[in-house]
């Protein structure tokens, strides 16, 4: 795929309308690069100008601050914060929760003061606007699908209609788990929890919260978290169902559903 770098852009003396976020699991993991990659073939098909900063994108420094290296948290935002701000950003989208809410709610008070949207509320702008249009069979219409809640983008910024909206744009049949909502039980992988053995307990919270989702008999678990796709898609796994439930990405059923 060809996918333009802020660098590109100033070098042509032009201004990209959004800058897209990557973030290091939609830039390393090989299953989130799935989610980056159809993020991007959507931004192509609408006619976004968009760029990204490629390696001069450093990671947030979210794990860190929440594993408690306040210093290496400072070190990486302040890094980031000079990149954006000598780019004159002005406008980021990101497919990542974490870095949404570090770019959008902590990068301020270190300097750097952006608009900054997750990609479910970005999508959902562009459905409204009428400049994505569905095609008439529509590859998930009528599948019975359930929405999982990323805790930093539920409970830590209050958006929960966003993703809802843009599945029901699919024209799917929309089960809602029993805790959901602002009642939504975590993934299991916030906090810095992905990198680390968890503690000992009576059950992991990521099986847990998978078998919340497989009990609403849905053959699509819709994610719009990079962490809490690999957690689900886990305990998936851990159920043997991986023939009967598919764990995507609200961005990946979008753009398998848009016309082309």
């Amino acid at each position: 795929m060809r996918v333009p770098t802020m660098a590109e852009f100033v070098a042509s003396g032009d201004q990209p309308e959004i800058l897209f976020w990557v973030g290091c699991a939609g830039s390393f993991d090989q299953r989130a690069q799935k989610i980056t990659k159809a993020f991007v073939t959507i931004l192509d098909k609408v006619g976004i100008k968009y760029a990204i900063l490629g390696k001069e994108e450093m990671c947030t420094g979210d794990p860190a601050r929440r594993a408690g290296n306040e210093f290496m948290f400072q070190m990486m935002a302040y890094q980031n914060i000079q990149v954006l701000n000598q780019y004159q950003i002005k406008k980021i989208v990101t497919a990542c929760p974490h870095c949404f809410n570090v770019l959008k709610n902590e990068y301020p008070v270190l300097g750097g003061e952006y608009e900054v949207i997750h990609h479910a509320t970005f999508l959902q702008q562009l459905i409204d606007e009428g400049k994505i249009k569905m095609s008439e069979g529509g590859t998930f219409k009528g599948k019975k699908i359930t929405y999982h809640d990323s805790c930093y983008l539920g409970r830590a910024n209050n958006i929960y209609e966003a993703p809802r909206k843009v599945l029901e744009a699919m024209d799917v049949a929309l089960v809602e788990m029993k805790r959901c909502r602002s009642n939504g039980l975590c993934c299991g992988a916030g906090g810095a929890q992905m990198f680390k053995e968890e503690e000992k307990g009576d059950s992991r919270i990521n099986i847990e919260r998978s078998n919340e989702a497989i009990d609403t008999g849905a053959s699509v678990i819709a994610a719009a978290c990079p962490f809490c796709n690999t957690m689900l898609t886990d305990g998936v796994k851990n159920k043997e169902k991986e023939a009967d439930i598919q764990v995507l990405d609200i961005a990946e059923l979008l753009a398998a559903a848009i016309q082309s």
